[in-house]
């Protein structure tokens, strides 16, 4: 499972909550604002923990921050 999230927007999303189905850690595997691909690295230090506030018909959620013209993709991490 992965989740993917996309802004298609120029403005940054600081705390930007999205549902997620599970309280696990979320690494972000792909954060195309990386400035790995030449943008400013804007994104969310490798990943972060869901939260246990319900949103978007989901149990847990994830606050995020978002680059403008960006996509992220996001792994839950089931075993560490």
């Amino acid at each position: 499972m992965l989740l993917f999230v996309c802004n298609f927007t120029p403005v940054v999303h600081e705390h930007y909550r999205i549902g997620a189905p599970f309280n696990l850690y979320y690494k972000e595997i792909l954060n195309s604002d990386s400035e790995f691909y030449g943008g400013s690295n804007v994104g969310n230090c490798g990943g972060l923990h869901a939260d246990e506030i319900p949103c978007n018909g989901r149990p847990y959620s994830l606050a995020l921050r978002i680059p403008p013209l960006g996509m992220l993709v996001f792994k839950p991490v089931f075993e560490e």
